[in-house]
């Protein structure tokens, strides 16, 4: 299963960084050709289910997900989201972990699984590069701020 893993240090408070990763629907606008839509009511919680619908031209590709943790930060404490893929061509599980730093701002930790149906074993480092791209992407354009970043990544 590709692994993907990316840290991000932003001057962002713990709590500003946590609602800006865990807003779905800023995820899709992110995305090209991706917009998300959520099936269940506000607020996010366990058991909240969103689907991240890509396509163009009436060829669409749905990755549906459910949240199976939601923890946010609390004063001085991290905050961990877990998401489940439930879909029939991509599978797996997502991890967001935000903790505040003792110095101000916080670090987040995006560590992902997934696999792909259909696609052989000996793509998934170019599908593990792929998803760190796209996904440090992501949390750059929702964080907004410039901040240092490191990626990490392997494939397994």
């Amino acid at each position: 299963m590709p692994v993907i893993r990316i840290l991000r240090r932003t001057p962002l408070p713990a709590t500003e960084a946590w609602h800006r990763l865990t807003d779905w629907e800023r995820h899709g606008a992110r995305v090209p050709l991706t917009r998300t839509v959520i099936t269940t009511a506000p607020p996010t919680r366990v058991g909240t289910r969103f689907t991240a619908r890509t396509g163009v031209a009436g060829v669409t590709f749905d990755d549906p997900m459910e949240v199976t943790l939601w923890r946010p930060p609390t004063e001085g404490g991290a905050g961990t989201v877990r998401l489940e893929k439930l879909g029939g061509v991509v599978r797996g599980w997502a991890r967001i972990e935000v903790h505040p730093l003792p110095t101000g701002g916080a670090e987040v930790r995006w560590h992902e699984e997934l696999r792909v149906r259909g696609l052989p074993r000996t793509l998934d480092p170019a599908v593990a590069a792929a998803g760190r791209r796209l996904f440090a992407r992501v949390i750059d354009s929702l964080l907004r701020d410039g901040a240092r970043s490191r990626d990490e990544g392997s494939a397994a």
